[in-house]
């Protein structure tokens, strides 16, 4: 009888060993491999379905947004177009000083020193400001993109570099705290920052675009930075701040960057 309980015992153990070894070869983990990835296109048009539900909840937050999109915060007694100037323009000016108005004041907050001028690029303005009502939509249209201000710190040989750019690329691309005359045969006749000569033994604080920085529209000079601050201040946000605080917006083409005839 004993032999026959100490045998019921061991098929016992047995048929535990047997089931736990069974358990833990069934949690063994399999590499798995893609073998196959398809896609559809889906078409976002009319006959796509509305839910109810859905648009009931967006529609107040998009009335909103349109509201404040299209309140008017400045006028333009005339339009202000990138195309009517050959070295400046209206609206290249305008930009240039929204951003060194409305950016000197962060970047003397963070760092203590000011910037000596503005450089953007003529692409980056997408669309004229039209006569009439100037909204924050404005600014939208004008400022697709989400570029921020960043200041960098240049040598002055980096801005003789950045002249050269300048005479090199025939564009008015937007600059402000400086002046720059060519004579005819495209040589510098005058070439000032803040009212007074390049002095070539100290670096000077320019205000450009996160996009200009990394050398977009080959402006490679902006590579040789000392320093960059990031001012988290997108090009954008200051035009509207600064639409916000004028009743009427008049830009002018004028003799910060031209050729003598």
């Amino acid at each position: 009888m004993a032999k026959l309980k100490h045998f019921g015992i061991l098929k016992i153990k047995h048929f535990v060993i047997f089931i736990t070894l069974l358990v833990l070869g069934s949690c063994k983990k399999e590499t798995k491999h893609l073998t196959e990835l398809t896609g559809r296109q889906i078409a976002i048009d009319s006959s796509n379905i509305l839910v109810d539900s859905i648009q009931d909840f967006i529609t107040p937050y998009h009335n909103r947004v349109e509201q404040v999109l299209d309140s008017t915060i400045a006028y333009a007694p005339f339009t202000i177009s990138k195309t009517d100037g050959k070295f400046n323009t209206t609206a290249g000016n305008l930009m240039a000083d929204i951003v060194m108005s409305e950016t000197n004041t962060i970047f003397q907050k963070r760092t203590g020193n000011s910037i000596d001028f503005v450089l953007l690029n003529h692409g980056g303005i997408r669309s004229i400001i039209s006569k009439g009502n100037v909204t924050a939509r404005t600014a939208y249209e004008v400022m697709p993109f989400e570029n921020s201000v960043v200041v960098v710190e240049l040598k002055a040989e980096s801005l003789l570099k950045m002249v050269e750019y300048l005479i090199k690329a025939k564009r008015a691309h937007p600059v402000a705290g400086i002046q720059l005359i060519l004579n005819k045969d495209n040589t510098v006749n005058t070439f000032t920052i803040g009212g007074k000569p390049i002095n070539m033994n100290r670096t000077y604080f320019v205000a450009t675009s996160d996009y200009l920085v990394t050398g977009g529209d080959n402006m490679d000079f902006f590579k040789e930075a000392v320093s960059k601050t990031e001012t988290d201040y997108k090009i954008r946000n200051a035009m509207i701040d600064f639409f916000s605080k004028v009743d009427t917006l008049s830009p002018k083409v004028d003799l910060r960057y031209y050729q003598l005839k």
